[in-house]
């Protein structure tokens, strides 16, 4: 096989997260009497990590600064509360890792969700699988679509780039992929549309998560984006 590792985003590839996600977020911001959002309008708030989520309703409310940090540690309370209310693995999805473990491929996880939040729903949902690496947002690396934590993370797996098929739902992933080296798959069960994978550079699109292992043993030319 030509690859020999799998690296995932988390939400809205593995996890679909966003109705716990917008809950905590709106929870914040109900408690200082600020508008709330729908589970539509999250899906493309997050993608690059809380910072930017907050920073991105705090621009559309129009809130100022100041109000930054109380915001982002309500969230990470209100998120602690909730991370496994609603928050359900996709469907097919642990057919697919189950699969690519057993056919001796690295499976990992690379998020911009803080990393601390990461490892604890990873633990929650996934409690019977072991990813060989799980980095969420590290304090010594930016958020993606920069690509240094993905290349420390393949760093130790001991792996170049070109063994690598990267997996994730938005731009944000696609992007990260590229500016790595890895050839990518941008998936259509998660938060966003085709027609932004595609303008993205996705170089495969799916629509199950069993047509990535197809990929991977050289029979995805169906999944081919261009």
């Amino acid at each position: 096989m030509k690859y020999k590792a799998v690296i995932f985003d988390l939400d809205g590839t593995l996890l679909d997260t966003i109705s716990d996600i917008s809950d905590s977020m709106n929870a914040s911001l109900e408690k200082y009497n600020f508008s709330t959002f729908s589970e539509e309008e999250y899906k493309y708030f997050v993608g690059k990590g809380i910072d930017v989520l907050i920073r991105k309703i705090m621009e559309t409310l129009k809130i100022e600064e100041s109000v930054f940090d109380l915001l982002k540690k309500e969230y990470i309370d209100e998120y602690a509360k909730r991370n496994n209310a609603k928050t359900q693995i996709y469907p097919g999805v642990m057919d697919l890792i189950n699969r690519l473990q057993n056919s001796n491929l690295l499976v990992n996880i690379l998020s911009n969700k803080p990393h601390f939040q990461t490892v604890d729903v990873v633990a929650y949902y996934f409690k019977d699988f072991k990813f060989d690496e799980i980095y969420g947002k590290k304090v010594e690396f930016k958020i993606k679509p920069d690509p240094t934590s993905a290349l420390d993370l393949i760093a130790h797996l001991n792996i170049s780039a070109d063994e690598v098929l990267y997996v994730g739902d938005t731009n944000t992933d696609i992007e990260t992929a590229i500016n790595a080296g890895f050839d990518s798959v941008g998936v259509l069960w998660g938060f966003r549309k085709r027609k932004e994978l595609i303008e993205a550079g996705a170089d495969y699109i799916v629509e199950k998560p069993m047509d990535i292992y197809k990929i991977i043993v050289g029979d995805g030319n169906d999944f081919k984006s261009r």
